[in-house]
């Protein structure tokens, strides 16, 4: 074996990467000096892509095959090595393995709130949260303009740059959006393709491009989402007046232990009348008289009264009850009362349905009489 024979066998003839680290975006091909030998194998595997820089210039980027390293499958190479078609030496480059397959499920979330103005609550702050991807579309540019002489270059560190990027892109499409926060839930695929699209014209200047970007929560402060949740409640509740006497019932029925028999009295008379009027109407609702005349409405439900005395709560108390009561001194005009759906205690002689029972008897005398 000739020297020449030795020596060119000390120079790299299979030139390929393979990758298992799932965060590895460029890669650069080690060889004391750079050495390799005209005629070499080159292997780019599908989702890579090799670019030779040949003293510091960019020269060959190989998309995916397998190439024999010759004067006709390196054009640009050629030209800067000014070889003649029988030169066989070995030449000296640099040769970076870039990875264009896909990087998913990146995070991505605003730090801060985005202070938006909504059409039906005003000015909000919101704040959102989601996944993007990110794929090398020119692996030229992306070694020129970003990972530079890096031997090893991951997706961590790129990723901070293209978070603020979508961050930034977010606030703005969301504060010039003008869909109510109420409707954001059913936009959010909407809004993750607008700002995919606005954010892949400034990354393409890194050689990058965002495939997929994804939305997956746009939030309120508490405070606002707890007003919310309670302006659902009502909603659902309707009748403001009914929710009133049911959180009252249900009050009462709490203190129900020490309650009296006119209590689970009045209680059953009205759930008696309650179905009985259900009953009345029959699987099609209420039915008109004969003979044109309206139903007659249902009679009144019967009240049960609470009275305060001494710091204490008695009762409860039916009408009836409260008049003897009266008549033996036991309520006066000045006593404090509550029933169901009154707006907090009243005095007896103030409420309508209770100060006919002080009519019976004379107010006290004037003082000094």
């Amino acid at each position: 074996m000739s020297i020449f024979d030795f020596l060119s066998g000390q120079f790299i003839d299979v030139i390929h990467w393979v990758d298992d680290s799932r965060d590895t975006m460029v890669w650069r091909f080690e060889r004391h000096g750079h050495e390799i030998k005209y005629g070499a194998k080159l292997t780019v595997r599908e989702g890579q892509a090799a670019v030779f820089v040949h003293e510091g210039q960019l020269a060959d980027v190989f998309t995916p095959g397998l190439y024999m390293l010759e004067t006709n499958n390196m054009p640009i190479m050629t030209t800067l090595q000014h070889w003649d078609h029988g030169f066989k030496s070995p030449f000296k480059s640099e040769v970076y393995f870039v990875n264009t397959t896909r990087f998913n499920d990146l995070k991505w979330g605003t730090k801060n709130p985005i202070i938006c103005r909504d059409p039906e609550f005003g000015p909000v702050r919101l704040r959102a949260f989601g996944t993007y991807s990110v794929k090398v579309a020119d692996p030229a540019r992306f070694l020129v303009e970003i990972v530079g002489t890096d031997g090893e270059f991951t997706m961590d560190e790129i990723s901070f740059q293209i978070r603020n990027i979508i961050v930034q892109e977010m606030s703005r499409s969301l504060a010039k959006s003008g869909i109510p926060v109420m409707d954001m839930a059913a936009n959010t695929r909407e809004l993750g393709q607008l700002v995919a699209k606005e954010i892949s014209a400034q990354i393409a200047e890194y050689g990058l491009t965002l495939p997929e970007l994804y939305i997956e929560n746009i939030s309120l402060p508490p405070a606002v989402e707890e007003v919310m949740d309670k302006r659902s409640s009502m909603g659902v509740i309707g009748n403001l007046n009914e929710y009133m006497q049911f959180q009252a019932a249900e009050a009462l029925g709490r203190e129900g232990s020490g309650a009296s028999d006119a209590m689970q009295a009045g209680l059953g008379a009205a759930m008696g009348l309650q179905m009985g009027q259900q009953a009345a109407a029959g699987p099609w609702g209420a039915q008109p008289a004969r003979g044109g005349a309206a139903a007659p409405p249902p009679p009144p439900v019967e009240h049960v009264w609470h009275v305060a005395e001494n710091g204490e709560t008695k009762g409860p108390f039916s009408k009836a009850q409260l008049g003897r009561m009266a008549q033996a001194g036991e309520l006066a005009r000045e006593s404090y009362v509550w029933t169901a759906g009154q707006d907090g205690w009243m005095k007896a002689e103030d409420v309508t349905e209770l100060a006919q029972l002080f009519t019976i008897l004379p107010p006290p005398p004037p003082p000094g009489v």
